[in-house]
């Protein structure tokens, strides 16, 4: 049998520049897909921390990511999610193809983040848009925080950033790469209150299972997202900015399951009466804002984000 063919971390991210990636998943979302229609994901433990199994499928393709999720590896230099995604033909059960899932989920997250984020923007009430150079904070110095960076740039070409983290050593490293890139951001973790409270823009992606955003630090009218963790038992965010915010969920059934960033704030039941705006709401524009109080995007991400992205990298091989 022929070997299945391999796509690495390289090709990946050249097939999937932010307004490819972005694009994709906006798309996705207007014509056929529904977010409460994806399956639970599988977590199982193993000696490090634990396995991450994804699977989605549509009509013509299936595919799964298996990754690995190491809460120690960022001390010991390491990244904290590696893995690999899978593509099938749907008609016959057959691999396609094999791709780094590692890449991928470094750009799928902060792609469905802005899309979350855009969402927000666009359902501004009148005389609080998105102020076209709006100051974006980032809690977190890994990977996802500069991609996060990366995306909200390609999004708002004239933002201005900062970024708060635990490591020293990373955020230089992420302010030092950035800047080689053209992106000026500025080291706000000395005092993360002050760059919050004159934030239009702030974005959690830590490991930090405790919450690392007060809710009194943001202000009226500012966009959130918090995507850095999953599970009930975990939280970047504190319940008084889940309670003052216009809520926006990835999906409504996968945060109910996983979605500690709001459950502590409001029961599901609670959550189920109020039926909150989902991903494919707020891009469709079915999503109302409420002057004067913030609006949260809180998601963990979905195997169909994933499936839709491996599709776009599958296709931009003419295979």
């Amino acid at each position: 049998m022929p070997s299945l063919p391999y796509i690495d971390a390289d090709a990946v991210r050249s097939a999937l520049p932010w307004e490819v990636a972005i694009g994709g998943i906006e798309a996705a979302l207007r014509l056929d897909v529904d977010p409460e229609a994806d399956g639970p994901r599988i977590f199982a433990p193993n000696p490090t921390g634990e396995f991450l199994i994804m699977p989605a499928s549509t009509p013509s393709t299936m595919g799964v990511k298996v990754l690995t999720i190491a809460p120690d590896n960022p001390a010991h230099g390491l990244e904290k999610i590696q893995g690999t995604y899978l593509l099938f033909d749907a008609r016959t059960s057959a691999p396609i193809c094999a791709m780094d899932g590692t890449a991928l989920t470094s750009i799928r997250t902060p792609a469905v983040t802005l899309t979350g984020l855009r969402a927000l923007a666009a359902a501004a009430p009148a005389g609080h848009e998105m102020p076209r150079a709006p100051k974006v904070v980032v809690f977190g110095a890994g990977v996802q925080a500069i991609q996060h960076v990366r995306a909200a740039r390609w999004a708002w070409p004239e933002a201005r950033f900062q970024v708060v983290g635990r490591r020293s050593h990373r955020v230089r490293a992420l302010v030092d790469d950035l800047a080689g890139e053209g992106v000026a951001v500025d080291d706000a973790t000395a005092d993360p209150e002050t760059a919050v409270r004159t934030a239009d823009v702030v974005i959690t992606v830590t490991t930090s299972r405790t919450p690392v955003l007060p809710g009194a630090w943001v202000r009226e009218n500012a966009l959130v997202a918090t995507v850095g963790q999953h599970g009930l038992d975990a939280r970047e965010v504190d319940a008084d900015l889940v309670l003052r915010s216009d809520v926006l969920l990835e999906s409504r059934a996968g945060m109910f399951r996983e979605g500690g960033a709001i459950i502590p704030a409001r029961s599901v039941e609670q959550w189920r009466a109020l039926h909150p705006a989902n991903l494919r709401d707020g891009v469709r524009g079915e999503l109302e804002r409420t002057p004067g109080r913030p609006a949260l995007f809180a998601g963990v991400g979905m195997a169909w984000e994933d499936l839709v992205l491996a599709q776009v990298v599958h296709r931009a091989f003419g295979w």
